[in-house]
């Protein structure tokens, strides 16, 4: 295979940028906003906290198979542009009925379309700028992604407050309409597939074997994903359930508060973003992983005792610590781990997979406890999940430093599950 430069020209490189910037917004649609808008149409937060949860099934079973056809596929753009069209229409039926079975097809609707997208451009951006790029420019992308998400979260609040709900819905369509033209400008021949999955076709196996099976193939990739789903069973319904634990206590208007939850922890993910690359440049990833798992259980106390718009600003402060250390770790250790191995995609993938089990089942039973006990009891008892991840990463430090360290050059080309795996 015919080795390309690692820093494509800047005329690849600023669509890529552009798109991980819009399709934050696009991603998301309506769904930050759900909850409080479902709550001023008669919902009560336990059937709320179930709807979620049936899309976060629905997209926790789908990204296994759509990394594995990320990986299969040269035609990329695709699974960007049509799950991207698709997110769009599913958040607008929500507008047309408050219906519960509308509700839940929507929701399983943008969680499906949702689990292509994020193996698609992880899978495009190893491609453009291969293993020895991926850390930075992962670390660039998600600092654009996170601006794009305070940018779109901020104009959400201000509109849904002028407007109503409806300019919410349009404003992520005019956002899924610049992903996609931002998607288009990348050129093709800037990607290589081969590099997208992180194939060493000297291995001579094609990087054939895939889906689930990888997690049991590689003791630090099971580890990291039964870290991420403790960690994500505790945090996947914090955000939702906090801003409807203030409206309830009517302490702000429901577009504008959940508006401030959102840009308070992407302005802060941002920042914690960059930082990520950095730390793992120099130390590697272990112990930025540690730092996000950390911050959830003190999340947790800060919530149930400041439930009040005042709160918002430590209570997210957190979250965008732990997210934004993690959106660059994550994506970043899977590549390195399974590095050579040709089944980055499908990899990155089946640790979503893992990791949504925990985020699909936060907010059912996240709203049932608030619904029974309180939320103050509640956002206790989802803080203390992440303890799980803490007691994981401490319990198999030996075997994970390792993994997570920063490859020496000489061994950038050898998959770093095949170097640990025996560890026992």
């Amino acid at each position: 295979m015919t080795q390309a430069p690692n820093k494509p020209e800047a005329k690849a490189i600023w669509p890529l940028l552009s798109l991980n910037f819009f399709m934050a917004d696009m991603q998301a649609g309506i769904g930050p906003f759900l909850g409080v808008f479902l709550l001023a149409h008669g919902w009560q937060s336990g059937l709320i906290g179930t709807v979620m949860t049936v899309g976060g099934v629905a997209g926790m079973l789908m990204t296994t198979p759509a990394g594995a056809l990320v990986d299969a596929t040269r035609h990329k753009t695709l699974y960007v542009v049509i799950p991207g069209i698709c997110t769009v229409i599913a958040s607008g039926l929500i507008l047309l009925s408050q219906n519960f079975w509308l509700v839940t097809v929507s929701q399983v609707a943008t969680a499906i379309a949702g689990a292509a997208i994020g193996p698609a451009v992880s899978g495009i951006t190893l491609g453009m700028v291969r293993q020895a790029g991926f850390n930075r420019q992962n670390g660039h992308n998600q600092a654009l992604n996170h601006a794009g998400n305070m940018v779109g979260a901020g104009l959400s609040g201000l509109l849904g407050w002028q407007f109503g709900f409806t300019a919410v819905f349009w404003l992520a369509a005019l956002f899924g309409v610049l992903s996609i033209a931002s998607m288009l400008m990348i050129p093709g021949a800037s990607i290589d597939d081969d590099e997208a999955r992180g194939l060493d076709n000297s291995s001579g196996d094609g990087g054939k074997v895939g889906g689930i099976t990888v997690l049991l193939e590689c003791r630090p990739l099971l580890i990291l994903a039964a870290a991420l789903a403790f960690f994500h069973l505790g945090n996947g319904a914090m955000l939702p359930l906090y801003g409807l634990a203030v409206v309830a206590n009517k302490q702000g208007d429901p577009a504008g508060f959940v508006a401030i939850t959102i840009v308070v922890a992407q302005g802060t993910m941002i920042l914690a973003s960059l930082i990520a690359m950095r730390l793992a440049e120099k130390e590697g990833y272990w112990l930025v992983l540690l730092v996000s798992f950390i911050a959830l259980p003190i999340r947790g106390v800060i919530a149930a005792h400041l439930i009040n718009k005042w709160g918002v600003y430590p209570v997210q402060f957190l979250d965008g610590i732990g997210a934004g250390l993690q959106s660059v770790a994550v994506p970043g250790l899977v590549a390195r781990i399974l590095n050579g191995s040709g089944r980055v995609n499908v990899g990155h993938g089946a640790v979503m997979t893992v990791q949504g089990l925990g985020a699909s089942l936060s907010p059912a039973i996240g709203g049932w406890i608030a619904q029974e006990v309180g939320y103050g009891e509640m956002f206790l008892i989802l803080g203390s999940f992440a303890l799980g991840s803490i007691a994981l990463w401490l319990g198999f430090a030996s075997l994970l430093r390792p993994a997570c360290a920063r490859p020496h050059r000489s061994s950038e080309r050898v998959a770093a599950c095949a170097l640990s795996v025996g560890v026992q």
